[in-house]
């Protein structure tokens, strides 16, 4: 991917003055604004609290702040149905993603909420599972597989929609050498926009074009990864090193 050259560097998300305090009154974000352009690789990073995963829940309207929140021109409060086809959310935890029989069941969840016919809602599950190298394992039971395979089970489950965004929640996390090699591999492959919070520096070398790193909620820096992961203050300041 061109990390969004050649572009004409199209905006895909808005994010101006969000705050977010969630019921007990910590506050999540404070004043986060943040654009991002069709094509690119963000890296979110930030100690944990620093508001990682609450940005990623506004951006497919699971959480809803003050502020404005935009994908591809539309506001998010108005079109939260849209917004949610083309942002596809992948959890930290594929158990709160996998919740079917089969793993093709879990897959084609997503395509029957959108009233697809049965023909393109199997095209889609055959080619999702496909594209994350889990042919063969469609009728296993998603708590039958190792860690790694059900990362890339709700991966397919988010392709199977077809996003045009894909917002990771630390994809790496928890994952031996071998499992991240392949999820690092298959996130190269897409040829989307994606933003993923993580705390594993060697993915951001690997695969990024760009960092943010938050702190107390709001962006304290920005930039490529080799300006940010040769700030060696920066990291020390923010808990990244």
């Amino acid at each position: 991917m061109s990390g969004g050259n050649g572009n004409g560097h199209q905006r895909v998300v808005r994010i101006e003055d969000l705050r977010f305090s969630y019921p007990d009154g910590t506050s999540g974000l404070d004043g986060l604004s943040l654009t991002v352009n069709r094509g690119e690789i963000v890296a979110l990073l930030g100690a944990n609290g620093a508001g990682k995963s609450t940005l990623l829940l506004h951006l497919n309207g699971i959480l809803l702040g003050q502020g404005t929140v935009e994908v591809g021109e539309l506001p998010m409060r108005r079109n939260t149905r849209e917004i949610r086809r083309m942002v596809g959310l992948l959890f930290q935890n594929p158990d709160d993603q996998l919740f079917c029989p089969s793993v093709k069941d879990d897959v084609a969840f997503g395509p029957q909420q959108l009233g697809l016919s049965p023909g393109e809602i199997a095209l889609r599950v055959k080619s999702s599972l496909e594209a994350v190298g889990l042919t063969g394992l469609e009728d296993r039971n998603a708590f039958h597989l190792s860690l790694g395979q059900k990362k890339r089970a709700a991966l397919a489950a988010v392709l199977a929609m077809d996003p045009e965004i894909l917002v990771l929640d630390e994809p790496t996390g928890g994952l031996d050498p071998r499992g991240r090699r392949e999820m690092i591999s298959l996130l190269r492959s897409m040829d989307r926009t994606l933003l993923l919070a993580t705390h594993d520096l060697t993915l951001v070398q690997e695969l990024c074009t760009r960092v943010v790193v938050l702190s107390g909620g709001k962006v304290v820096a920005d930039g490529t990864p080799e300006e940010i992961l040769a700030n060696n203050n920066l990291l020390l300041e923010y808990g990244l090193a």
